[in-house]
């Protein structure tokens, strides 16, 4: 039957089919070299180890992602391309999802919290220093930078505004040089990943620049910031939005200021982007190697969460930010509907020293229960001052007699950092922190602007 069914077909329809049949070939020939292609470029692509680190949880160590939903609670995003992700509830450390959390990656300037919570309590914010050519020296091709200038006098306080708010590298190298140099800065970042059991952390430059072996993880990241957030100067600036940075002296003239902005798109909004309502800091960063990384603390209905988002690989602009947005908006939804897959462990110290963390200044637990004459006089205290990001009674995130650090409801707005004009700029110096505020002379390129690659 098949014999006869071709045998009546006539000639022009046979010569249409061998036309097309033609046509046809190149492209059925080429299509096994297509998909050759197509697996080769997957190939390519980095993969998470096998097995990673287990620190927090057995689920956190197998590749993919890590999600236990209860009854009610919303699916993930469909939008999330980053190679690794965690969201985290800052109170009680329950990690809520993740996506191969500790997958050791190039952290670009997300680094830099780390350096603060290694570095920012050993200097008082009043101390001086005058910036040296040795201070500068090595800032690497590309670097964000403040704007600090040789044989210029800075405080420690302008110092920290140009590592959060333009995730200065330059600023990153003085107070470097004040800790002992650079080796000694290193050495001691590494020691304290250990101590907060960041394990999958390795530091080769303390601005998160680009360095052969230098990696962290979403994990160690959330830790870090965690840890970084019970001290009150580190979320005063990771929570502030715009302020005054000092220009160059000149003799026989006024010391002239600049406005410097946060990098931080959730905090102060972008084309694009608007700010994430009750954002609350802490630190991005973009290098060649890394890519685009973020680690951003909210709070909404009193929830308190941590979300760090590294290396996207969608096209859309602002990428690590609309997924960081995206995560918190679910995290917000899906609280105490989901599981935990794991937890942020605390430091090392806590196991034998319940008040062995925070900044020498915290009160142990038991002693800023709300209402009590310490929680009163903190909150008095934090109650001006630059962008005050101090909302949390008591000043720190109270570290439990079972090891577990516990965050008050009362987090910062970015509304009030914002608008509240700064208490402690120098006199004649432009002290407004609104979103119109204008640059002042000297003010270094609008964020946003093209980086290298180890910006910032």
């Amino acid at each position: 039957m098949d014999a006869c069914t071709f045998s009546i077909v006539s000639a022009s329809k046979k010569t249409a089919w061998a036309v097309t049949a033609a046509a046809l070939l190149p492209l059925l020939t080429a299509a096994p070299a297509l998909a050759d292609t197509v697996d080769n470029k997957e190939e390519k692509q980095p993969k998470p180890p096998a097995r990673m680190s287990s620190v927090g949880g057995t689920l956190l160590a197998v590749p993919g992602t890590q999600v236990k939903l209860g009854p009610g609670a919303p699916v993930l995003p469909k939008e999330l391309s980053a190679r690794s992700w965690i969201v985290a509830d800052a109170e009680t450390g329950h990690v809520l999802a993740s996506h191969n959390a500790h997958w050791p990656l190039a952290p670009a300037s997300t680094l830099k919290m780390l350096f603060a919570d290694t570095v920012l309590p050993k200097f008082p914010r009043t101390a001086t220093h005058t910036v040296t050519p040795q201070d500068l020296a090595g800032v690497g091709a590309g670097s964000s930078l403040v704007g600090i200038k040789e044989k210029q006098t800075y405080t420690v306080h302008d110092l920290w505004l140009g590592v959060f708010l333009r995730s200065g590298n330059d600023a990153v190298r003085v107070l470097s040089a004040m800790n002992g140099g650079l080796g000694q800065t290193v050495e001691d970042m590494n020691a304290r990943a250990d101590e907060l059991q960041a394990l999958d952390t390795h530091v080769e430059s303390p601005d998160g620049y680009d360095a052969p072996g230098q990696v962290s993880s979403a994990y160690d990241l959330t830790l870090i910031a965690r840890s970084g957030m019970q001290k009150p100067d580190f979320r005063e600036y990771a929570a502030t939005a715009r302020a005054a940075f000092p220009g160059e002296q000149k003799p026989g003239k006024k010391r002239e200021t600049f406005e410097i902005q946060n990098t931080n798109r959730l905090l102060t909004g972008a084309l694009g982007i608007a700010p994430y309502q009750g954002i609350a800091g802490v630190k991005n960063g973009n290098t060649t190697h890394a890519g685009s990384t973020f680690t951003g603390v909210a709070e909404r209905n009193g929830k308190v969460l941590l979300v760090t988002v590294l290396n996207p690989s969608s096209k859309e602009q602002h990428a690590v930010y609309k997924e960081t947005a995206r995560l918190l908006d679910w995290g917000f939804a899906a609280a105490g509907k989901v599981q935990p897959v794991g937890e942020l462990v605390p430091p090392k110290s806590a196991r034998t020293n319940p008040t062995a963390e925070g900044d020498g200044s915290s009160p142990a637990p038991g002693e800023n229960a709300p209402g009590s004459d310490t929680a009163k006089a903190a909150a008095a205290e934090k109650s001006g001052g630059v962008g005050v990001a101090l909302g949390v009674v008591g000043g720190v995130l109270v570290l439990l007699a079972g090891g577990v650090l516990l965050v008050n409801r009362r987090w910062p707005l970015p509304e009030l950092v914002r608008r509240r004009p700064r208490t402690d700029a120098p006199a004649g110096s432009d002290t407004s922190t609104g979103p119109d505020a204008p640059a002042g002379p000297g003010s270094p390129p609008a964020p946003g602007a093209p980086a290298g690659p180890g910006a910032p």
